[in-house]
């Protein structure tokens, strides 16, 4: 008799554990997304770089250390706004990578 009734608390001890590693499973999904996509903003900005390098603005509105010294700032920005909307799909693929890594997919 006894055995009839730890059955039923086994399972719902599996339940419990199943649930437990689901939420686990979920919190290394949103940061390992989170990765992936500080790191395609990270590429972006450095291949955005380049792009500012040739500009060159006119005075009064433009010129000086002080646009030198924002550029890379700009390009951080719009690198980082381009990732969060989509990007070039470099999170997507690094995402996944970093999931079969860990066991997760």
């Amino acid at each position: 008799m006894a055995a009839s009734l730890a059955a039923p608390a086994d399972i719902l001890m599996g339940q419990a554990q199943t649930a437990a590693t689901t939420t686990v499973d979920l919190a290394r999904k949103r940061k390992t997304d989170d990765a992936a996509r500080a790191f395609e903003a990270s590429f972006l900005s450095t291949m955005l770089q380049p792009m500012f390098e040739g500009l060159s603005t006119e005075a009064p509105f433009g010129g000086g250390q002080g646009e030198a010294m924002f550029k890379s700032f700009l390009t951080d920005a719009i690198a980082k706004q381009t990732a969060k909307r989509g990007g070039l799909g470099v999170a997507d693929t690094v995402q996944r990578e970093m999931l079969k890594l860990q066991g997760l997919s």
